[in-house]
């Protein structure tokens, strides 16, 4: 097996380990499969995971949640080539752009974020025991306090509110996933429209006046 470690990233493991939960579940990822699947020795798989599987599932769910296009692991690996500290998986810098109204940007964020954890719904089950507190994460909270902050929202209530948004997206993937291939499972479209009509009303009763 090659020792050649070029073009190595932590972005491609946490990629390929992906493809491999994908394909086998959590309980078919090891560093040596992992290895095998990327054409390396496991121990350049520690080289950037070196405190093992557990640094490697927290990256992985780093990723998942991740608002960026590209995941988390890009920016901690720039981080750590310039030797800069980060936290595990997450951005070295995010930049929060808040176009259009407040339902707006979190409809949109909603929808991104739906997307991405149907994308790597093998992995959802890392999401029950680790919350990712990356900068990518502190950009999320940023604007999602900042929209319901601008719906009229204020103090403990804007916190309740990020929580509420958060487990609905959440389990209304769960909820996808587990009953998709059910005999009169909806079709694609219709599991969007149906994601977006319950996001609608969260939103709505979560900033009614009388809330």
């Amino acid at each position: 097996m090659s020792r050649n470690y070029a073009g190595l990233s932590r972005e491609r493991i946490i990629v390929e380990a992906l493809h491999i939960i994908s394909g086998r579940g959590l309980g078919g990822l090891s560093m040596r499969r992992l290895g095998d699947a990327l054409e390396v020795e496991a121990m350049a798989v520690y080289h950037h995971f070196p405190l093992g599987k557990e640094q490697l599932f927290n990256a992985i769910a780093a990723y998942v949640t991740s608002p960026s296009p590209t995941g988390t692991a890009l920016g901690a690996e720039a981080a750590e080539e310039e030797g800069r500290d980060t936290e595990e998986g997450g951005p070295d810098s995010v930049e929060v752009v808040d176009p259009g109204p407040w339902d707006a940007r979190l409809t949109d964020w909603a929808r991104v974020y739906r997307a991405r954890l149907l994308e790597y719904s093998g992995a959802l089950s890392l999401l029950v025991h680790r919350a990712p507190r990356t900068e990518a994460d502190t950009a999320t909270r940023a604007l999602v306090h900042g929209a319901f902050t601008e719906a009229g929202l204020s103090g403990d209530d804007v916190e309740r509110a990020a929580d509420a948004l958060y487990s609905y997206c959440v389990g209304a993937v769960i909820h996808e996933v587990r009953h998709r291939d059910d005999e009169d499972a909806p079709d694609g479209a219709e599991r969007e429209v149906r994601f977006r009509f319950g996001l609608r009303s969260l939103l709505r009763g979560l900033t009614a006046a009388d809330a």
